[in-house]
């Protein structure tokens, strides 16, 4: 099974919206603990130490754009993780190697 850059995006924002309802209610119940789980987020994402997101850092990022107050664009999500994964275009549309092909050092190397 392969999931496509799109599927990935809106299953990681069904994700964030899941996580956002839980934290609402924990709010609900406990006032002031979104104070507390917000800056342990941010922290997490990395949004000082890396500008553009990490495909580990991603994930944080979107659950923190579904706490604001804009739900994060999809198709921004889309690019972010065509980005970290290596492009959708070409590099998905190029056949992969043979196992061990590309470990002949001795051949010489395939024009393109």
């Amino acid at each position: 099974m392969q999931i496509s850059a799109q599927q990935l995006a809106e299953l990681l924002l069904g994700i964030a919206r899941t996580q956002a309802a839980m934290l609402q209610g924990l709010e609900n119940e406990m006032a002031g603990i979104r104070g507390r789980i917000i800056p342990a987020l941010q922290n997490v994402a990395h949004m000082r130490d890396h500008p553009q997101p990490t495909l580990t850092d991603l994930p944080v990022r979107v659950l923190l754009g579904t706490l604001g107050r804009q739900v994060p664009d999809a198709a921004a999500l889309v690019r972010d993780i065509e980005r970290l994964i290596g492009g959708g275009g070409e590099a998905a549309a190029a056949a992969p190697a043979a196992p061990g092909e590309n470990l002949d050092f001795s051949a010489p190397a395939p024009k393109t």
